[in-house]
């Protein structure tokens, strides 16, 4: 019983951090890509990157490390493929963290019946062996260690179904935040591209980026 408590306990731990860390707060917040979608508007990418930079969200990381990849040579788009790879570089390197969190849920998920399952063999077999050695003299306390014997394998999916919900929940969250961030690295390429692309008379080349 005491290693399923252990990841009960876990399991209230993980949902706390992980609600925490899956904050739009620390991913997307909205006054942050608005800001840099205007900055990105005006094409001032060097300013852009410097707001950036103050900012410990994702998004304002990822734009850190990624809008330096701005082409001004290109103004057609901006050297978009190169940014959007280092876009999805950004991603593939900084995220490993939070996905091994969620997949801890899965940890405990498929760890809680098991233990709930060994739990459950061991009394059985010392259930059995009481059985045998008072010869059957006492069919109620076979019945009560039996009982007893189960009640792990019952907590042990008390703890699982807990945690395949929540890993349900995160694993989703985790892709809509995701996705919250690539949108707003799309939409500061795409503010960045229009403005440059516009009218010729007052066509715009990026800040600080201008071609050799």
């Amino acid at each position: 019983m005491w290693p399923i408590l252990v990841l009960n306990i876990a399991l209230v731990g993980l949902a706390v951090f992980n609600g925490i860390a899956l904050s739009n707060k620390r991913w997307a917040p909205e006054e942050l890509t608005t800001a840099l979608v205007d900055q990105m508007a005006q094409c001032r990418v060097r300013s852009a990157i410097e707001l950036a930079s103050a900012s410990p969200s994702y998004l304002g990381r990822m734009a850190a490390y990624s809008l330096p990849k701005i082409d001004a040579t290109q103004p057609e788009g901006l050297g978009r493929e190169n940014v959007e790879d280092a876009m999805a570089e950004f991603i593939t390197n900084e995220t490993r963290e939070p996905v091994m969190y969620i997949n801890y849920f899965s940890t405990i998920m498929q760890s809680a019946p098991m233990l709930g399952l060994l739990g459950t063999v061991s009394g059985m077999v010392g259930a059995f062996a009481g059985l045998a050695e008072s010869k059957g003299a006492d069919p109620g306390a076979l019945a009560n260690n039996i009982s007893e014997a189960l009640y792990t394998t019952y907590f042990g999916l008390v703890v699982a179904i807990p945690a395949l919900i929540c890993y349900a929940i995160y694993k989703n969250l985790f892709n809509k935040r995701v996705a919250q961030i690539l949108e707003g690295g799309k939409e500061m390429l795409d503010a960045s591209v229009a403005a440059v692309q516009g009218s010729q008379a007052f066509a715009k080349v990026p800040e600080g980026l201008h071609a050799e």
